[in-house]
């Protein structure tokens, strides 16, 4: 790990709340190791963005991933923060599904969480504690048509995370659902509602601020579950 920097990791690092994570961090004195599973584009941001360290990983080969995990510690030690941000999804109706995508997206959305706890979280609890902050969204409470491929993946992954805090909670180690209750501020998202204001969506540099608020949380306030949503978001 460079010089005395704290380490965090930042898994699913996409042009949005990923990268706006990472460049939170970096911004208040971490070294950030980045997971993404495209390599060209985690490069680059690497090279324009001091104080980081590309990792190119596709978290649905179970045991590749692991692997890139346990480098990561041995390469820049164990993190004090680790950012789950990681997210795949299939929208169609139930009867057009292909199960494998079903499976494919539980791995990504699930089971990673449960390899990045394994590989990790014994090795926070060593150290004193450390904070893991999982990326959410609304899909984690509701079921909904043309989302059985995603939503499923999603609640299972907040039931997962709820199960880690109340383990590893009173070992130190604060484990964190931050659940996004709002259209984030894309340019896909934009191009599809070209009219809407801007207050309508979240912005990624205020999800960044949050989650970097809650990886900080005194001991005596830990949250797990922790909503957020634009001020004028219907709920």
């Amino acid at each position: 790990m460079t010089g005395k920097r704290p380490h965090c990791l930042v898994i699913g690092v996409g042009p949005r709340t990923g990268l706006a994570c990472v460049c939170r961090f970096v911004g208040e004195g971490y070294t950030v190791s980045m997971i993404a599973r495209h390599e060209g584009r985690l490069a680059s941001w690497a090279g324009e963005i001091a104080d980081t360290v590309a990792y190119q990983s596709d978290i649905t080969d179970l045991d590749g991933f692991r692997a890139s995990l346990e480098r990561i510690k041995a390469e820049q030690g164990v993190p004090k923060v680790i950012v789950y941000n990681a997210s795949l999804a299939t929208f169609a109706p139930y009867s057009e599904l292909d199960p494998a995508d079903f499976e494919r997206n539980f791995r990504a959305n699930t089971t990673g969480l449960l390899v990045t706890a394994q590989v990790f979280a014994p090795d926070m609890v060593d150290a004193g504690g450390g904070a893991l902050i999982i990326t959410g969204n609304t899909s984690a409470r509701r079921g909904t048509p043309r989302f059985v491929g995603f939503a499923p993946t999603k609640a299972s992954q907040r039931i997962l995370g709820e199960s880690l805090a109340r383990e590893l909670g009173p070992q130190g180690v604060h484990v964190a659902y931050v659940m996004i209750d709002a259209l984030i501020d894309m340019p896909w998202v934009r191009k599809q509602m070209p009219d809407d204001p801007a207050e309508r969506f979240a912005q990624p540099d205020d999800i960044a601020g949050e989650v970097f608020h809650i990886a900080h949380q005194p001991q005596s306030t830990w949250s797990y579950m922790h909503e957020i949503r634009p001020f004028g978001e219907t709920w």
